[in-house]
């Protein structure tokens, strides 16, 4: 096993010190991560000690250390999982041949390309919740939140150490242009769309949690897959880190929907009316925001007919999530059967199935999302509420591949524009549900005995402490 170095400036297990200069720019170029940090990560708890997990290691029983730290403070560290002995490429052209410890010439920018975009994610991500810690229902969510966030930071490094170590001076200025891009702005916005949207809401960072993150593990898992073992072995251990993020945001949805269904169930009401009159949020607002961040995240897996992804699978670049579990591994053969849209009409087209490994990612993505929202749905049945959440087709409210510039239903009925803005309001988040949403939100709660009306408790606090331990000991409360 590899031994993780601690008590260096940057925590690391690849031997950072026996490559001097690979070393001083990963230096250099730490004190402008603290300063993005400082000045776009959670705004007001720079300086509060918060009880976080950090990651000490890369193995399975002990990867992590639990303590109060503070936030740029944080040991952001470089961690690959151990190299697997004679590991082979398991898909696409080269498949059986030895992975790569370097980067090819042919396939340089397009690696670049895929490391960069997947790098882009993860500082986006914490720019677009940077306010929702004065807003927090709980201290325990408030923790919650700080750990998504200092582990987005350092999913970040993770992608940093890849540029700097096998990209040259492309991969330095890359680097660089990682913490000059920012969420939402008009001039540098960031590469993706979802991570350009506002997320300045607990309901919709617990949507975020859930259905974008779940495409990062998706993602992740597709490039663990690569015939360049740097990636394939860093996207490995992030994974592990993912796993805790998509746990935020479905307990989170969880709790705000059992606390909905617990309220309409005493009161035997069901108007939304009502069940806002209770302080709480109605179920068919958290229906629409489901619609939302779902459509949103289904646009990151990309075309659903795409010459990238296929090349992506011949060249060995980006697999499919796990791999191993596929019978047959070049996909030369073989197609996958989509709807397309022509003449305003849904044919079904057999495309060959390199080209649909978009929509081959996209289909586990769905199938794993179906899981979560059956366990909201039995968690309202269980207060006898007959109300159902349901994951919209694939057709509705997407921007990207075959379906963007199609006005379709969230059954997936093809319908017109003018009928799509009448109808919005009834499938979208309205700017009178945000309001809403934001008005149940206006005073968070510091004490760690207390919890929003809006929410239920979790079941368990973290690591073995009570829900209501002081997990970030804020000045103000």
């Amino acid at each position: 096993m590899s031994t993780v170095v601690n008590d260096e400036r940057i925590p690391n297990n690849v031997h950072l010190a026996d490559d001097k200069k690979l070393q001083r720019a990963l230096e250099a170029w730490q004190p402008n991560f603290i300063s993005w940090w400082k000045d776009m990560g959670p705004v007001g708890f720079q300086e509060d000690d918060v009880f976080l997990r950090t990651a000490v290691s890369v193995d399975h029983d002990g990867w992590a250390h639990f303590d109060y730290v503070k936030m740029p403070d944080y040991r952001w560290g470089i961690f690959l999982t151990d190299p697997v002995a004679d590991r082979k490429i398991g898909f696409g052209d080269h498949y059986g041949e030895p992975v790569w410890q370097q980067v090819p010439g042919e396939h340089r920018n397009t690696l670049r390309r895929l490391i960069v975009t997947q790098g882009d994610t993860e500082p986006a991500s914490v720019e677009q919740q940077r306010l929702l810690g004065q807003s927090c229902p709980s201290v325990y969510d408030l923790r919650n939140l700080f750990q998504v966030n200092v582990e987005e930071g350092r999913h970040l490094w993770a992608m940093v150490f890849l540029l700097h170590s096998h990209f040259g001076r492309d991969g330095r200025e890359e680097a660089e242009a990682l913490l000059e891009r920012r969420s939402g702005d008009a001039n540098k916005p960031r590469l993706l769309g979802a991570f350009n949207e506002p997320c300045t809401d607990w309901l919709s960072f617990f949507m975020f949690t859930f259905f974008t993150d779940r495409d990062g593990k998706f993602q992740l898992l597709a490039l663990a897959e690569s015939a360049f073992d740097p990636l394939a072995r860093t996207t490995r251990f992030m994974l592990t880190e993912e796993a805790h993020h998509m746990f935020v945001g479905e307990t989170g949805v969880m709790r705000v929907v059992d606390r909905t269904a617990q309220k309409m169930a005493e009161a035997k009401k069901d108007h939304p009316d009502d069940v806002r009159a209770m302080g709480v949020i109605d179920l068919p607002t958290m229906q629409r925001y489901l619609n939302l961040w779902y459509s949103l995240s289904l646009d990151l897996f990309g075309g659903e007919i795409s010459s990238n992804a296929a090349s992506f699978f011949a060249g060995g670049l980006k697999g499919r999530a796990k791999e191993d579990d596929y019978e047959e591994h070049r996909a030369l053969e073989g197609s996958y059967a989509m709807d397309v849209v022509k003449d305003g009409k849904l044919l079904r087209e057999d495309v060959p199935l390199r080209n649909a490994m978009n929509e081959v990612l996209r289909d586990a993505y769905v199938i794993d999302c179906q899981r979560g929202v059956d366990k909201w749905n039995r968690a309202i049945e269980a207060h006898g509420i007959p109300f159902k959440l349901t994951l919209p087709s694939r057709r509705f409210h997407r921007q990207i591949g075959i379906y963007a510039g199609v006005y379709a239903s969230p059954d997936g009925e093809l319908i017109g524009k003018e009928e799509f803005d009448r109808r919005a309001g009834d499938w979208l988040p309205t700017e009178a549900d945000k309001a809403y949403v934001k008005s149940l939100m206006q005073k968070p709660i510091y004490d760690p005995k207390q919890m929003a009306n809006w929410i239920a408790a979790p079941k368990q606090g973290v690591k073995g402490r009570p829900v209501d331990f002081e997990y970030v000991r804020h000045g103000a409360a």
